[in-house]
């Protein structure tokens, strides 16, 4: 595993910065950069630190598409298939970060929590929803390559399954982070309580009718911006 980390550190920086070499690659950083730039207005003009965590949420949102670029580039070719125990640590490292990518939807509440007369509303909705579209975005293409790495080693049929697995996992992961205040690295600094919360769910179902709901609903929702994202693309082209 550590040799396996190592690696991904030390690659070359042309190859590690590959995914600015692509249109879309280099859109985001600029969107991203774009994002920012609103929260440093916004504190200019306030003089208080307001949106900061944006910045950090939409860093972690980075780093699963990181992971799944770096997968796609060391894999591009037929001939380098995925080494399945190594494809299988990363993969579950990619799982444990992937939800941060969408978490960032919910940040949407805080449209109405930090509110100042001072902002006018729609810089505030611009901000927050600039962050929410990138975070997106990222989640989006990641899970899309990372599906298309999956493909040749489950099938077609379970590559499909891949996607609505993920999704739910996706769904699961922003409840545990928005209203059990959970985080991705939760899973190896306090294991407990996470394997507690998850139990509780599961046992108790028609206790937590509302997480459910919710996670449910996040499952589809995000299924069907997934989908309708990967055929707008083909739709457009």
């Amino acid at each position: 595993m550590i040799n396996t980390t190592a690696s991904i550190f030390n690659i070359s920086k042309s190859r590690y910065l590959g995914f600015l070499r692509s249109e879309i690659g280099r859109l985001l950083m600029a969107s991203t950069c774009f994002s920012c730039m609103l929260v440093v207005l916004r504190i200019i003009h306030t003089g208080k630190p307001m949106f900061l965590w944006l910045i950090w949420n939409l860093f972690l949102a980075y780093v699963p598409y990181l992971l799944s670029s770096w997968l796609t580039l060391r894999y591009a070719t037929p001939e380098r298939q995925p080494v399945r125990r190594q494809f299988l640590v990363l993969s579950l490292v990619w799982l444990l970060f992937i939800p941060n990518s969408f978490y960032i939807l919910t940040d949407l509440f805080h449209l109405i929590d930090c509110r100042t007369p001072r902002v006018p509303a729609w810089f505030d909705l611009s901000l927050i929803f600039s962050f929410a579209w990138n975070g997106l975005l990222l989640g989006v293409l990641s899970v899309r390559q990372m599906e298309k790495l999956a493909r040749p080693m489950v099938g077609t049929w379970w590559g499909g399954f891949f996607v609505y697995l993920v999704m739910a996992l996706n769904a699961l992961g922003v409840y545990a982070g928005r209203y059990l205040r959970l985080n991705s690295w939760d899973i190896l600094t306090n294991p407990f309580e996470l394997t507690l919360d998850m139990t509780r769910l599961i046992i108790h179902p028609l206790r937590s009718e509302q997480a459910w709901g919710m996670i449910a609903c996040y499952t589809i929702l995000l299924s069907f911006i997934y989908q309708m994202l990967k055929k707008l693309s083909h739709a457009l082209t």
